[in-house]
């Protein structure tokens, strides 16, 4: 099942991050194996979160001394997963249940794929934290 409990830590970092954006925060994410500081914000909030320009992405990023990204959240799993691919068009979502075990598989175009995977499965790798922590999803394909 998802390991889906809010650290001391996350929620300073949520705290601070209301207080400077205005913005709703549902979740903050620390990924403990590039230092990444993942946001999701309250669906329609995601400008004022980020900022003109990335202003307030900027200012937190310096305020943390950790490099920042922000998403929208959604309940919807298929949803989440779209929003955690900005600028890459998925096709589909399939989620299969196997025991104990939720394997999403994401079918993107190939000219995408490249971008969904990011440098060194970087973006991939975000996805698996994210979807695993508030999801229970133990796999992640990418098609």
């Amino acid at each position: 099942m998802s390991e889906d409990r809010i650290t001391v830590e996350e929620f300073k970092y949520m705290s601070i991050f209301s207080e400077v954006t205005g913005a709703t925060v549902y979740r903050c994410l620390i990924d403990g194996e590039s230092g990444r500081l993942y946001f999701l914000v309250k669906r329609g909030e995601l400008g004022k979160a980020v900022g003109r320009n990335g202003r307030n992405v900027k200012i937190l990023s310096e305020i943390f001394k950790r490099p920042i990204e922000v998403f929208e959240y959604s309940e919807d799993l298929t949803e989440m997963v779209k929003n955690l691919f900005p600028g890459v068009e998925i096709l589909s979502v399939d989620v299969t249940e196997r025991g104990e075990d939720k394997i999403v598989v994401v079918s993107v175009k190939e000219e995408d794929k490249g971008r969904a995977i990011g440098r060194d499965g970087r973006n991939a790798k975000r996805a698996r934290l994210i979807l695993g922590r508030l999801f229970g999803v133990s796999r992640l394909v990418i098609r």
